[in-house]
């Protein structure tokens, strides 16, 4: 299994490469009123990509530490309760 994963990387790893290496071509990106910039295809395209893991990244934010808050706070009302037995109640027949 461990060997068919690393071949599906090596191909995406390949494709990508050849992928870079056909984009160099220069692309003009205007960003603000008044300012150009000027780079590589492939080098805008991995800029805008980090970008938008980076964004996804912190919108998660809330809700992971929302989620903790909660984890922690049933852990505590779990801890303070006793343990309850209840009675042995024959199952129906």
């Amino acid at each position: 299994m461990t060997a068919l994963t690393w071949s599906i990387r090596a191909i995406i790893f390949v494709f990508l490469v050849v992928f870079a290496t056909q984009n160099t071509d220069p692309a003009s990106l205007r960003l603000l009123p008044g300012t150009v910039w000027q780079t590589p295809l492939v080098i805008a395209l991995l800029a805008f990509f980090i970008g938008g893991v980076i964004l996804g990244a912190l919108s998660l934010l809330g809700v992971i530490f929302r989620q903790r808050r909660e984890i922690s706070r049933l852990k505590r009302e779990a801890a303070q309760k006793p343990a309850s037995h209840t009675p042995d109640v024959p199952p129906n027949a």
